[in-house]
């Protein structure tokens, strides 16, 4: 399931900058395919959001210790507590950007992911040290299925309200990423194993893809 999510996730996010590339019919109607595929993607998160709860209960296998109030709670205030650390940590980042010749969108792709994520990709790798692979691949995947199920769509319907309407087109090389990356995730994580050799293999593909973007997108 995650495999398939993540192929198909990357696939319908690419899909309004591959019209756009490609001067297609649907490249007139960006905002509109942004939309369906938006749309889409929400429809998909909310149909196979009941089966990874009822897998996480099946492996946890304990009574939850909060309840569902005090949890949405917490969770809400560590989202708007991120959000101002974010962006106290993207305007202390601005001088190095431009004392290092970094391009802004490897500062955003590569450093702010890196520390945004830090706490799951340390808890991924705990796990996987403590031979727990399914855990550790719902801790580091998950989180970017969300990202691309619930958040971006989110994020495109919420432009309606502002003066600015988000679209899907991509940089063709950040859509050219987006579904190499996932593809080859989706090999390494289909079989339901892992080797040191898949995961030098991602961290080489890692290096390469965030080489890509020093000089900009």
């Amino acid at each position: 399931m995650i495999a398939t999510l993540t192929t198909l996730g990357a696939t319908i996010l690419a899909m309004p900058t591959i019209a756009h590339t490609f001067h297609t019919p649907a490249a007139a109607h960006a905002r509109s395919l942004s939309f369906i595929c938006a749309g889409v993607l929400l429809v998909l998160f909310f149909l196979t959001l009941p089966g990874f709860l009822a897998g996480g209960e099946e492996h946890v296998g304990a009574p939850a210790r909060w309840t569902l109030a005090t949890t949405i709670v917490v969770l809400a205030s560590a989202g708007i507590g991120a959000a101002f650390v974010s962006d106290w940590f993207v305007a202390a980042l601005k001088p190095a950007t431009e004392t290092l010749g970094m391009s802004q969108a490897f500062a955003g792709l590569v450093v702010v992911a890196i520390a945004g994520n830090a706490v799951e990709n340390v808890v991924g790798v705990q796990l996987a040290a403590r031979n727990q692979p399914d855990f550790a691949i719902s801790v580091i995947v998950n989180s970017a299925l969300q990202v691309a199920l619930l958040l971006t769509p989110v994020l495109v319907f919420a432009s309606l309200f502002f003066a600015t309407s988000l679209t899907l087109v991509f940089p063709t090389l950040l859509a050219i990423a987006l579904l190499v990356g996932a593809a080859i995730t989706s090999l390494v994580v289909y079989d339901g194993e892992s080797t040191w050799e898949e995961g030098a293999m991602l961290a080489g593909l890692y290096v390469v893809i965030a080489a890509s973007f020093w000089w900009g997108a």
